[in-house]
């Protein structure tokens, strides 16, 4: 039985403490009067900046010159919004990295014990603790979408603001999807069934242990089988509604399979860094390092899918040259080309040659340092995905980015390493489990 040690859990108290202080210090100075924004804006156009310029042509007539004053006054007020943006943004990219993690891991458990796979029972239990997050990760980042447009002041969602709805056709067209109650019942329903499903496995994957015979795993099987079809249609459009309509003027339909291989890399990674965490702490003696590489090399695939997909979109949407779907990567090269690209190198360039090769498969370490540049990639990811639709050319790594993936990071080890104490680490009774334990090639 594994023991949540206390070093560890000191450890992840102190991630939430910094990162609660690190959060409230981005919300206390994020509020910018109308004052502070046009100086900051005047600045940076004499320092040439992205901002707007600050002068006006004194010989312009008198309407045209009115005309430049009000779309002045609109532009700070603009800036001004996509400022206080950032802390929420900020909470809003980490608690959906770390939600789409355990989801991930609960796609891929459920898979692993529909196709009865033969390799991965040694590595369920961890699979199990990881997915334990998913319940307070999701319910966390649903009420930070709705507190954006409720105690906020529509910081991520435009369409939750009723003065842009009134004047935007468009968003009025989705209005039947894009409500407020609509998005909290779906948002419940996805949450719902995805932490029905985990409990309901974990508890026959328990209860097998103890059992005479294999109805639980039979019953566990069909549980999985039937998991995977509602996880392919919430999957995509808990995509759609927490993620793609940030930017309810676009769409892609590839946008639920691009965010699906995000968080399956991601979580994939986690299952490797645990384990081997866990087997240098001398808890996983009957994983291998076959298991390792079995994991690893779902790493490298599934790093090519996500390139796959992310060109995929990229490409088409670039070559068909559409204005209201082009422009979702317009906003990201001019404003977000480090990141935007970054990303492609982290998690597709950096993985093919960490990984390529079958023996740095085995090496823990090599694992582990390539785990973390792809989780890194993949915040990113998330980062590009979110940032340019509420906070615009504002947007940059600092004290509420780094404080916001501390303080669920923190919670993330908390609640993982709490379920990993609550049973065996190695599963007693499964069909499987001889087999895994030999795994060998």
């Amino acid at each position: 039985m594994y023991t949540f040690s206390n070093k560890l859990k000191t450890f992840s108290i102190i991630l939430m403490v910094l990162g609660l202080l690190g959060v409230g210090y981005g919300f206390m100075t994020s509020h910018k009067s109308f004052e502070e924004v046009e100086h900051l804006l005047t600045e940076e156009s004499h320092g040439g900046g992205h901002g707007e310029e600050a002068s006006h042509n004194a010989t312009a007539s008198t309407d045209a010159h009115a005309d430049k004053a009000d779309a002045h006054t609109e532009h700070v007020k603009h800036v001004q919004h996509q400022i206080a943006n950032r802390p929420w943004s900020a909470l809003y990219v980490a608690a959906f990295f770390f939600m789409m993690i355990a989801l991930g891991v609960l796609a891929f458990y459920a898979i692993q014990i529909a196709s009865q796979a033969g390799w991965s029972p040694v590595l369920f239990r961890v699979m199990e603790g990881i997915t334990a997050y998913l319940l307070p990760g999701a319910l966390i980042v649903l009420l930070l979408a709705v507190a954006s447009g409720t105690i906020g002041h529509y910081n991520l969602f435009v369409w939750m603001d009723p003065g842009v709805v009134e004047h935007d056709k468009l968003i009025q067209n989705k209005s039947g999807w894009l409500n407020l109650t609509g998005f909290i019942i779906r948002g419940l329903i996805y949450i719902g069934g995805w932490s029905f499903y985990r409990y309901i496995s974990r508890k026959y994957s328990i209860a097998q242990d103890t059992a005479d015979d294999n109805r639980n795993f039979k019953k566990g099987f069909r549980w999985a089988a039937g998991f995977l079809v509602f996880f392919i249609y919430t999957e995509s459009m808990m995509s759609w509604d927490w993620i793609m309509s940030l930017d309810p003027h676009w769409f892609s339909t590839l946008f639920g399979w691009y965010v699906f291989a995000s968080m399956f890399v991601s979580g994939i990674t986690v299952i490797a860094l645990i384990s081997i965490y866990l087997k240098s702490r001398g808890f996983l003696d009957f994983v291998n390092e076959n298991h390792l590489h079995d994991v690893a090399k779902y790493m490298f695939a599934f790093s090519i899918f996500w390139t796959y997909l992310w060109f995929s979109q990229f490409m088409l949407i670039w070559y068909a040259n559409i204005p209201e779907e082009v422009t979702y990567f317009v906003s990201r090269f001019q404003d977000y080309q480090l990141p935007f690209l970054g990303m492609v190198a982290l998690n597709f360039v950096f993985p093919i040659l960490m990984l390529m090769n079958a023996d740095y498969k085995r090496v823990p370490w090599f694992v582990v340092m390539t785990g973390i540049v792809v989780l890194f990639g993949h915040y990113l990811d998330v980062f590009v995905m979110v940032m340019p639709a509420t906070v615009g050319d504002r947007w940059f790594i600092g004290i509420p980015e780094i404080s916001s993936v501390l303080l669920f990071a923190g919670l993330f080890i908390f609640v993982v390493f709490t379920a990993l104490t609550k049973a065996p680490l190695l599963v007693q009774r499964y069909p499987f489990k001889k087999e895994s334990e030999e795994f060998h090639y």
